[in-house]
């Protein structure tokens, strides 16, 4: 069996979506794509890097991060505003409890809940892989 890096970005990705430590990461109804509370994660993932913690990703920057979503193949199905009626702790806090953000889907047919093993054909694309046979 093919295994994959433990410090890919794929296998950081599947795992971020199945830790119950994480809010702002979670699987969609069906389990085939990834819903991202945008505000959440920022505050959740990217400002560990930003305080000096370690990040698992190398990005402190939002839209860094989801130009890694699309280097491996992931398509937006949407983005939408969000309004969660969860508590909210620090910044925001004082909005009444909620959360508000964009949420944002995303889909790959190689990322699914409830099969690790097909992260093995999440690949980063390459230029020569990008670029349009002539």
């Amino acid at each position: 069996p093919v295994s994959i890096n433990p410090e890919a970005f794929p296998a950081k990705l599947w795992r971020l979506a199945n830790s119950s430590r994480f809010r702002s990461v979670r699987w969609d109804a069906r389990g085939q794509g990834l819903l991202i509370d945008e505000q959440q994660f920022v505050s959740e993932v990217l400002d560990e890097a930003a305080g000096g913690g370690s990040s698992l990703f190398k990005t402190k920057n939002f839209n860094s991060f989801i130009r890694q979503l699309n280097l491996y193949g992931f398509q937006k199905v949407s983005k939408g505003l969000a309004v969660a009626p969860r508590p909210f702790s620090g910044a925001g806090a004082e909005a009444g409890g909620r959360a508000t953000g964009f949420l944002h889907h995303f889909y790959s047919p190689n990322f699914c809940r409830d099969r690790p093993d097909l992260l093995v054909h999440l690949k980063r694309l390459t230029n020569t892989k990008k670029a349009k046979p002539a």
